[in-house]
């Protein structure tokens, strides 16, 4: 008994200091994957013009959004090919080669040549990267939260694992802080023409810290004892998605869990920096310190909201963030308008724009491939408006009327080409665009914002609250995600719910949110996307989830 007592302080802190590596290491690896990932997103309006310049604008940051996009688009077929190896080959080995895949490809677009450099190859070359980005990030994270899960002991499961969900966000915030020192270190012009290169390149110096400590790692534990029972499968794709049981499992978890978890996540860490930059017309070191401040004040409720779920349990904390995303979106975001460029938000209420015009005449200005020509009146008007961060409603004239634009109470009639083409359409275009931004300019719309009048503190507070909801929703699902399924199909099975929910739903958000806008003309519409998303998934996952918690994983 002597022995015992005097060996069990070592052992404990042993095992501590064991628990305490498997957190770090997996997390601190995760992060730098998730700096690399974000970097494209937070430069989304920066790489536009270096990769996508060969079409017009508005079409140009779509397609930048879809490139980012792509990386998600792929990452559950990462998330079928690293889950089968790592449910047979182990959880260690598999996440050291989507390290590589994920290190090495983004230090690559950091020498892309741009679009005119080399033309139409310079996007291809971007998307390219990107998709092995996301391939590797696929097999990523299920490893990653199921090897810590499996060390955590009972009862701190949503403890353990929420230090994993800390490291999107912090990632976000190294990459938005590599920006920033970036941006003051060589200026903003500078770091626009090239500068913007440097973070991407510093990803090496991250990959090899990374390889280093993810190298002093052993094997879960709860996977080397399936192994030694011989309790494992050869097939984990077949017995994940091929019965029914799990299957049923599997969709649930992503129409109940990830689908909405997804959406409040990147509305409030991704669109909610292309809406201070893109609509609101924010400088970007500005945006870039605004966010990275609500992500600092933020974070620390990732670990508390996991915590809490092994107090209380996980689904309904989900739940909750999911339905407050969904009915406070819209007066969040016009509150941020209201504080962070007053003056638009002044001028919308006080001299309302609508476009009039026949329906016939007017287009939905997504051309991917640089053809179209967006000449009519309706187009021109519209096209400015996007452009200059405006909201507009439309008005549909009769057939064959003249397209206007009211302004407040002064209207212009629409940009009339008059047969003219080439420089003489060009000339008469820019004129007409000239006559608009004054009278704009006369009813008190901004160029872009002042920041001496940008409420920081409100701002701040109000794009912390977007935060809090992604924590309450991110924070305990990992640890939910790993309850649900058994250790030998575990990797596989939590992997591709989480990747489809979070590389479709929530990667295409900024994409789908944005032609929304573009679309409509309302600069709030495309928040109707993850508001509907975030609701579906609370109804879905209360009425049909029951909560993990209690769940064993050694089986």
């Amino acid at each position: 008994m002597g022995a015992d007592s005097q060996a069990a302080p070592g052992q404990m802190k042993a095992g501590k200091g064991r628990d305490a590596l498997v957190i770090g290491a997996s997390s601190l690896g995760t992060v730098f994957e998730w700096y690399d990932f974000y970097l494209y997103g937070s430069l989304a309006v920066i790489i536009t013009g270096h990769f996508f310049s060969g079409v017009n604008e508005t079409t140009g940051f779509i397609l930048a959004l879809l490139a980012f996009a792509a990386g998600f688009a792929i990452r559950p077929l990462g998330a079928v090919i690293f889950g089968r190896l790592g449910d047979i080959w182990g959880r260690k080995n598999t996440f050291l080669i989507t390290m590589l895949l994920m290190g090495i490809s983004t230090f690559v677009v950091g020498l892309l040549p741009s679009y005119a450099q080399i033309g139409v190859v310079a996007p291809i070359a971007l998307i390219v990267m990107r998709l092995v980005q996301g391939l590797a990030l696929g097999g990523e994270y299920g490893g990653a939260a199921t090897y810590v899960a499996e060390h955590a002991p009972e009862g701190r499961r949503g403890f353990y694992t929420s230090w994993i969900q800390t490291t999107a966000t912090v990632g976000l915030f190294l990459s938005l802080l590599v920006i920033l020192a970036t941006r003051t270190w060589l200026g903003e012009e500078t770091f626009k023409t090239w500068g913007w290169r440097i973070p991407f390149l510093v990803s090496l110096l991250l990959l090899g810290v990374s390889l280093w400590i993810r190298l002093k790692l052993h094997e879960s534990p709860t996977f080397q004892k399936m192994i030694a029972e011989g309790k494992g499968t050869k097939k984990p794709l077949a017995e994940a998605f091929g019965d029914w049981k799990n299957l049923r499992i599997v969709l649930l978890s992503l129409v109940g869990l990830t689908m909405g978890q997804a959406v409040v996540w990147y509305t409030g860490q991704f669109y909610a920096q292309f809406f201070l930059e893109k609509t609101l017309k924010l400088d970007g070191a500005l945006a870039n310190t605004l966010i990275a401040t609500s992500l600092l004040i933020g974070t620390p409720f990732f670990v508390f909201f996991g915590w809490l779920s092994d107090k209380i349990g996980r689904k309904w904390i989900i739940i909750v963030g999911c339905v407050l995303a969904a009915a406070t979106y819209f007066p969040i975001f016009k509150g941020i308008t209201t504080y962070a460029n007053p003056a638009l938000a002044h001028a919308e209420a006080s001299a309302p724009v609508v476009v009039s015009a026949d329906p016939a005449t007017c287009a939905f200005q997504f051309d991917p491939v640089g053809k179209a020509k967006f000449n009519t009146p309706c187009d021109v008007a519209k096209a400015y408006l996007a452009k200059a961060g405006v909201s507009y409603s439309t008005h549909d004239a009769s057939a064959g009327a003249a397209t206007s634009v009211q302004v407040g109470g002064v209207t212009l009639e629409g940009f009339d080409a008059k047969g003219a083409t080439g420089k003489a359409f060009a000339d008469g275009r820019k004129a007409w665009e000239a006559d608009l931004g004054a009278q704009l300019k006369a009813a008190g719309y901004p160029a872009k914002a002042d920041p001496a009048l940008v409420n920081k503190p409100a701002v701040i507070g109000l794009l912390a609250l977007l935060v809090l909801y992604v924590t309450m929703v991110y924070g305990p699902i990992a640890a939910m995600l790993v309850e649900l399924f058994p250790t030998r199909i575990r990797y596989t099975a939590m992997s591709l719910p989480y990747h489809i929910g979070n590389g479709w739903f929530g990667g295409f958000l900024p994409t789908t949110a944005f032609a929304i806008v573009a679309a409509t003309g309302n600069i709030y519409s495309g928040l109707w996307y993850p508001v509907i998303i975030a609701a579906v998934t609370a109804v879905i996952g209360g009425l049909f989830l029951k909560d993990t918690r209690h769940n064993a994983i050694e089986d």
